[in-house]
């Protein structure tokens, strides 16, 4: 139980560093939404930019947040581990340099291919005039975004393992403030020379990515990394890396295939469904990043050096703890998306080209999006113990029943609830998936701790449904404050949260739930700094 402690408290503290840093991340990309949501509301232009960045955004969850990240970790960190200073960073400095050719050979050939591509994956858009051309053109102009967003990647696993956590998380934060300002700038300056308006925001999509790679390399000199531009395919270190990658490739493929068939159905709803459902799903990937990607960012380093030091019990005991700060999380973060989602899309969105039937159809989504919220996020920290038990072939498994689900729910529902039907197989698909990687994980490791996860999982019911309690029946208070200027909702709203969240604490608290001790307390030290 002393090491469980000292596991949570290790990995609360990195956490909740890293939460900040995904916090003011997440802000900033809200602030995004806002003003795409602003000045393109729900329609073509949104649309095609959402397909067109959707295209490098799947290879970029296979390369950035997938593979190469999880797959570079591990084994970076069992050469930091086990092997001497210079190896470790030449086996660094190979990976950036192979990668960095690899991503830009595959780059070429999507810009080439950039019109099937959009074929495939919204066939729809050729009913309205014009709307495959600019998507096409919006494709190509991001696609190197992949190259500098992996390569980004690749730095923040060198300095994750390391213990570096803040400045990697913070560096998003500067992809979102590279996309706002220059995407911005150049949305009022390209009309002037006959382009459209979308267009600078797609170029501010790559002055954002290369912020992100730049703003790593200050804290990547500091931790004394030496670059040497040498590409070695036959080193071991980078074919080890390789060979972990392939099977969690085809292992995150169907992810990707899940995210390419809720596409293409929602091309073939009415039109603003693409926009509804990527406004919703981003409101969602808030507490996802904030949580489930914090607390995984975090977990990793230490499953990997578990697995380097072949230490199993060290290993589940870091994972039930991992999961037990999600669910406390999370559960009350998809209790207050699903209540307030009306009001929080209408303070965030409506307004320019967003109309209150935007609202209404955005809102629907994200309650429905919201119920997958937890299995989403825990699913973020199962995937990696696999592959530090460098086994990726269950992840694969899990993957093809979440897609077989998915298509299965959409299928029998799309003509009845529209792009509804998609945010609905979306999350129970995941719920699926984290069901089938649970179970696996408990047989392949010998059983964990599952009656200390049902005890923290009763505690956090028990403290969300009295904060849903608080939640519904001042919601009719708030709907009223709608109408009386924004700044009032805002301030309503603020209110409702801050209030929910302090009786939840509270409540956890006096039950004595360790992990959201240990995070609230890490969190509280961060800030008093």
């Amino acid at each position: 139980m002393k090491n469980k402690a000292k596991q949570s408290g290790k990995i609360a503290k990195s956490a909740a560093t890293v939460s900040i840093a995904v916090m003011c991340s997440r802000v900033l990309g809200l602030v995004r939404e806002q003003i795409f949501a602003g000045m393109f509301g729900a329609g073509m232009a949104y649309d095609a930019f959402v397909v067109a960045f959707r295209i490098p955004n799947l290879l970029r969850d296979l390369f950035a947040e997938g593979a190469l990240s999880a797959a570079f970790i591990t084994v970076f960190t069992d050469y930091d581990t086990n092997r001497t200073r210079e190896e470790t960073w030449q086996l660094a400095s190979n990976v950036l340099v192979f990668f960095g050719i690899l991503l830009s050979l595959l780059t070429l050939v999507g810009i080439f291919f950039a019109e099937p591509l959009v074929n495939l994956l919204a066939s729809d858009f050729s009913a309205i005039e014009g709307k495959t051309a600019l998507t096409i053109l919006l494709t190509s102009i991001m696609l190197p975004f992949l190259v500098v967003i992996s390569l980004a990647a690749v730095v923040m696993g060198i300095l994750n393992s390391k213990g570096k956590f803040f400045v990697p998380a913070m560096a998003s934060a500067f992809f979102n403030l590279g996309s706002i300002v220059g995407g911005v700038s150049l949305a009022f300056i390209l009309p002037k020379f006959g382009h459209p308006a979308i267009v600078g925001m797609a170029i501010g999509t790559l002055i954002g990515g290369t912020l992100q790679l730049m703003v790593q390399f200050p804290a990547l000199l500091k931790c004394g990394f030496k670059f040497t531009p040498r590409l070695r395919i036959k080193d071991p270190g980078l074919k080890r890396i390789i060979t972990l990658m392939i099977p969690a490739i085809i292992g995150l493929s169907p992810t990707q295939i899940n995210i390419f068939i809720n596409t293409n159905f929602a091309s073939s709803c009415v039109e603003g469904s693409v926009s509804w459902l990527n406004y919703a799903f981003r409101l969602v990937q808030l507490p996802i990043g904030i949580f489930g990607v914090a607390l995984a960012i975090a977990a990793m380093p230490v499953l990997a050096k578990h697995a380097a030091k072949k230490d199993i019990n060290g290993m589940k005991e870091t994972m039930v703890s991992s999961l037990t700060m999600v669910f406390s999380l999370t559960i009350p973060a998809s209790i207050g998306l699903m209540i307030l989602a009306e009001p929080i899309i209408h303070i965030i969105f409506e307004r320019g080209a967003f109309t209150a039937f935007d609202t209404s159809a955005t809102a629907n989504a994200l309650i429905l999006y919201a119920i997958g919220l937890f299995a989403y996020s825990s699913n973020k920290i199962l995937v990696p113990v696999f592959y530090a038990l460098e086994d990726t072939k269950y992840p694969l498994f899990a993957s093809f029943i979440a897609v077989g689900a998915n298509i299965l729910i959409i299928t029998f529902t799309i003509e009845k609830f529209q792009h509804l039907a998609i945010a609905l197989s979306t999350s129970c698909s995941m719920i699926l998936n984290f069901l089938f990687l649970s179970v696996v994980l408990y047989i392949k490791t010998g059983g964990y701790s599952v009656s200390y996860l049902f005890k923290a999982l009763g505690k956090i019911a028990a403290s969300g449904a009295v904060m849903a309690l608080l939640l519904l029946w001042s919601r009719s208070f708030l709907t009223a404050q709608l109408n009386g200027g924004l700044l009032q909702a805002c301030i309503v709203l603020a209110a409702q949260i801050v209030v929910a969240s302090t009786l939840y604490i509270t409540l956890l608290h006096f039950m004595k739930l360790q992990e959201l001790n240990s995070v609230t307390s890490k969190i509280r030290e961060r800030f008093s700094r």
